[in-house]
């Protein structure tokens, strides 16, 4: 059963402008997603800020469909790609990961962009037993 959509944009531009401060990488993304995005390439920072603003958006879209609050979404979810397949990573500490963690919600994300935006869509499945809830 779908027990949550959640939707962000974000202005690639605002990020190429943001990410240049190495405080506000350190201070907003984990490690993986920084490695993602700074192996677009040194020189191409609008292909970085391209792959931040995705980021930030998940994160974004999650705490909608969640209905967690964004503060505890933005220290503790973060982004991955696996070989171009984006998740949601919940690290155990966060208080609502248990649910993800035991298989009782799944997280689908999708992430695009375009001209000056990114966006992110992220659907959460819940379960019951394994078997999607009706």
């Amino acid at each position: 059963m779908i027990a949550g959509l959640g939707v962000d944009l974000c202005s690639i531009s605002r990020m190429e402008k943001a990410v240049r401060s190495a405080y506000f990488v350190q201070r907003i993304f984990r490690p993986p997603e920084i490695a993602y995005a700074r192996g677009k390439g040194k020189e191409n920072l609008r292909a970085q800020a391209a792959s931040f603003a995705s980021a930030f958006a998940a994160r974004e879209a999650f705490a909608k469909a969640s209905g967690v609050s964004i503060y505890k979404v933005a220290l503790s979810v973060y982004l991955e790609r696996t070989n171009g397949v984006p998740s949601l990573v919940f690290p155990s500490e966060a208080d609502f990961a248990a649910d993800f963690a035991e298989g009782r919600k799944r997280a689908w994300v999708s992430l695009s962009h375009d001209g000056d935006y990114a966006v992110a869509a992220v659907v959460i499945e819940a379960f019951r037993n394994g078997v999607g809830v009706s």
